[in-house]
């Protein structure tokens, strides 16, 4: 069995596969509860992608004889095409080898929206070829409330009209349909240079454009922890 951990900004999301299916997932809210977790389950590989510090202590907790710590230097299923590799997320990079995975042989614009919005681009002779970051929704209404005076700090609404009549309701569609505006012209931009680009939406604030968004999309909401196991299975071929 593999074990996949994704520590990202807000939660530590974890998956099990048996080959390339997964077969169980967890949420954890901080740490300690994942390794009070890991100690009662020795598995046979693993893989950490971890945004904050905390990626090599996780390791350590882990029980296999195999356990990679992602970065950009870790040898992967896909080229990396960036003129930066050392700053590049490793989420982003968990993101792109997932859409690979899931559709190799295309171009792909995988989109990542959880605390920022990503959009990678994978082409079809599998290189990594970078893409865009852009503020998460809840990262647009923080910000509109931090460097105001007045405007309140008010909660993300599904499906606000595109008229507001309050403060509240400018603020909610302001948010939601500005980013689905953003996100949509954005994926028209790339399908004028590639014409039968494959786009997978996945993040934790999918709901909000799913059925939004003008172009037929792929939502993979577990893209991350599929393209961990597919960094996994690499190097079980090495």
């Amino acid at each position: 069995m593999n074990l996949v951990i994704d520590s990202g900004n807000t939660r530590i999301k974890i998956g099990f596969f048996s080959g390339e299916h997964l077969k169980e997932k967890f949420l954890f809210e901080s740490t300690q509860e994942l390794f009070l977790f890991l100690k009662h389950h020795p598995v046979e590989q693993a893989i950490v992608s971890s945004v904050h510090f905390s990626g090599q202590e996780i390791l350590n907790h882990i029980q296999s004889k195999r356990k990679l710590l992602l970065s950009a230097e870790l040898s992967l299923p896909i080229n990396i095409n960036y003129k930066t590799p050392a700053t590049l997320g490793v989420d982003r990079i968990a993101v792109a080898c997932g859409a690979s995975s899931l559709f190799p042989e295309h171009d792909c614009l995988a989109i990542d929206a959880g605390t920022c919005i990503t959009y990678d681009f994978i082409d079809c002779e599998n290189n990594f070829r970078g893409g865009l970051i852009s503020p998460g929704l809840s990262m647009r209404l923080k910000a509109m409330h931090t460097f105001t005076r007045r405007l309140p700090l008010v909660q993300l609404k599904e499906s606000p009209a595109l008229t507001g009549e309050s403060t509240e309701t400018c603020l909610q569609s302001g948010t939601v349909n500005g980013a689905v505006a953003e996100m949509n012209g954005i994926i028209e931009k790339y399908t004028e240079k590639y014409p039968h680009l494959q786009v997978i939406l996945s993040g934790g604030d999918t709901v909000f454009f799913e059925n939004k968004l003008k172009h037929p999309i792929f939502a993979a909401p577990d893209l991350v922890l599929v393209g961990l196991n597919r960094i996994l299975l690499h190097h079980a071929q090495l």
